[in-house]
């Protein structure tokens, strides 16, 4: 019967009004003209007949009824009140007929205030309507770079294109990364099939979020499901039902859990003390480690690939006996997931997978297998099932900048770089600090030859009259030899490299294999519950510079003084002030900037010529790389 419910309704009024004025928070709904200005609203736009999320329903428009509803819209005032009179037919005809009339909202910050139908809605949330029929006018927030406001412009971008309002984030870089999972480009319009496909995966995924607790969890479901569709691709999802998807989702609960830190990684920046005692995992008394590497090319052509080779070919000498190390070669364009499996299912309970590229294969393998220690060489990712490493390579490019700069007789010296990924940013500006440090004149001309092919990039150079140009071109050449990657100086037809960063991975991982037998990494995992990014520089011997023979010797000691100052501390290649290209100064004075802030890094200092390019702008392995760890310009 209709009274009935509205008891009903009005005990679950009742309970949330008591936990309100427990947790000090307003009881009653809140009114939109309490924090805008009515002239502010009145300038909304009419964007007509739209089914908005009951969720998303937040308060009323004026003050008028505020005080008979709870905060979640059920009921307050007496059953023998008139309002529960009119509240109880409205029941009866929905039980009968359903509500069909609309009612009318104010959309702000993507939340809707009701002007008309405050009853209707009460009645809808107490049955459980997932969306509710309304005419809409949205109200826009003032200009600000606040992040709310930042994050609901990108809503409003998303929406309009798909017109799908009911999915929403806590981060405004996850309504493009929401996109390319689903294989849309951001400016793809949607079709009726496919928003009607998304809103089913999407409600289906709700119903088993919810099932397996994610109500505990400080996160929005629109989290949780860009979280499920990193490690689960969008296709998997439709023919998953909720008790499928409540096991898969039950089985990445610490990658949940995770989205709740603040910050959500924890970055360590040098290597601990390592412990005294030897073997605290209890089977390698008996029998070896067994690790894997994962490279995406061939260390034959690729001299990423064959730097880690070497590391691990150091590494199982230096460990010998205790480890036993097996290498996966050329995964760009296979299964690199069936890949890793079988090397799982073949004994191997460490994995390390040497690219970016190579992250979610090497994510979905670590939530099915949490027994597995797996490593991922990237930069400033937030997974809680593996742990990432990349050295601190901005300090070595600092002092190349500085040897640069000491050697240039002109004004420019060109920069190639392949692809803008986390840590390339802040190598590209350390670069040209140095040079600047040295040389307060000089510039640097940026390209990128993920855009225009290498060849192409030099020949800019010559185009412009550029001698001396940085470059980190590491696949193999037509003579056999690798190419440029350093400080190079071209005359008279030929080419020196005069200096070269040297990323040293038979350190690295020296370090880390050595932190897994005695048992350190397993603490450190266990006693943190972020996501752990091993991100070591010249202090921990995993970076340095090899300076040439043919370098002036002055220049030699610079290079000398400048590592050392590095390492010891006493030189931040970021040190305050610099000064971006739009004018701005990074960082507070008289404070470092963090490692997430050089990490993150999306804008380029005063002396560079050039900017960051988008994904469109780049070629097939550049712009694969850039859906994983891209810096958006």
């Amino acid at each position: 019967m209709p009274e009935l419910h509205y008891r009903d309704a009005q005990r679950l009024g009742q309970r949330e009004y008591r936990a309100c004025i427990a947790a000090g928070i307003f009881p009653y709904l809140p009114a939109l003209d309490d924090f805008i200005p009515s002239e502010q609203s009145a300038a909304g736009k009419d964007l007509g007949l739209v089914s908005i999320p009951a969720e998303f329903i937040a308060g009323t428009k004026t003050r008028g009824r505020t005080n008979a509803f709870a905060r979640n819209y059920m009921p307050l005032l007496s059953p023998a009140s008139e309002f529960a009179v009119k509240w109880e037919r409205l029941c009866q005809s929905h039980l009968e007929e359903g509500i069909r009339d609309p009612v009318k909202v104010y959309e702000y910050l993507n939340r809707f205030y009701v002007e008309e139908g405050n009853k209707r809605v009460s009645v809808l949330k107490y049955f459980g309507a997932v969306q509710i029929a309304a005419q809409v006018i949205r109200v826009m927030p003032a200009e600000s770079d606040t992040p709310e406001v930042q994050r609901y412009l990108e809503f409003v971008r998303m929406s309009s294109l798909t017109g799908i309002g009911f999915i929403e984030f806590t981060k405004k870089e996850s309504y493009a990364r929401f996109l390319t999972k689903l294989g849309k480009t951001p400016d793809e319009p949607w079709t009726e099939e496919e928003r009607c496909r998304l809103s089913s995966a999407y409600y289906t995924f709700r119903s088993a979020f919810e099932a397996a607790g994610g109500a505990k969890l400080h996160v929005t479901t629109g989290d949780a499901f860009l979280a499920f569709l990193e490690i689960h691709d969008a296709a998997s999802l439709s023919g998953m039902g909720t008790d499928e998807l409540k096991k898969a989702i039950t089985g990445m609960w610490e990658e949940l859990k995770l989205l709740q830190e603040k910050p959500t990684i924890e970055v360590k920046a040098a290597p601990e003390e390592e412990k005294k005692h030897a073997f605290a995992l209890p089977r390698l008394a008996s029998k070896p480690l067994r690790i894997a590497f994962f490279y995406d090319r061939d260390p034959e052509i690729s001299e990423w690939a064959n730097n880690h080779e070497k590391g691990r070919l150091s590494v199982q000498q230096a460990f010998e006996g205790r480890i036993e190390t097996s290498v996966y070669k050329g995964l760009m364009g296979a299964d690199a997931r069936g890949i890793m499996e079988a090397a799982v299912q073949e004994g191997n309970s460490v994995l390390f997978t040497t690219s970016p590229r190579l992250l979610p294969a090497s994510l979905q393998t670590a939530v099915s297998h949490p027994e597995v220690m797996v490593f991922n060489c990237s930069l400033n990712q937030s997974h809680r099932y593996i742990r990432t490493y990349y050295p601190r390579i901005h300090e070595a490019r600092f002092i190349l900048g500085a040897v640069a700069g000491a050697i240039a007789d002109g004004e420019e010296i060109e920069y190639i770089c392949d692809y803008p990924i986390y840590g390339e940013i802040a190598g590209i500006n350390a670069f040209a600090l140095g040079a600047q440090m040295v040389n307060p004149k000089v510039r640097i001309v940026l390209v990128w030859s993920d855009a225009e092919g290498h060849a192409r990039a030099k020949e800019k150079l010559t185009a412009r009259g550029i001698r001396l140009y940085s470059s980190q071109h590491l696949s193999r050449q037509p003579d056999g030899s690798f190419g440029v990657n350093g400080v190079a100086l071209a005359e008279g037809g030929e080419t020196r490299v005069l200096a070269s960063p040297e990323w040293k991975w038979d350190v690295y991982y020296e370090k880390i294999i050595g932190r897994i037998l005695d048992g350190s990494s397993r603490e450190e995992y266990e006693s943190s519950p972020k996501a752990i990014n091993y991100y070591w520089g010249l202090s921990s011997g995993v970076v340095d510079v090899r300076c040439s023979a043919s370098l002036p010797d002055g220049v030699r000691k610079l290079v000398s003084y400048i590592r050392k100052a590095i390492a010891d501390g006493s030189c931040d290649p970021f040190a305050y002030p610099f000064t971006c290209q739009d004018g701005r100064i990074p960082g507070r004075q008289g404070e470092q900037l963090s490692p997430q802030e050089i990490m993150e890094m999306d804008y380029l200092v005063s002396n560079v010529i050039g900017s960051i390019p988008g994904a469109g702008e780049l070629r097939g392995y550049g712009r694969a790389t850039l859906d994983v760890m891209g810096v958006k310009p």
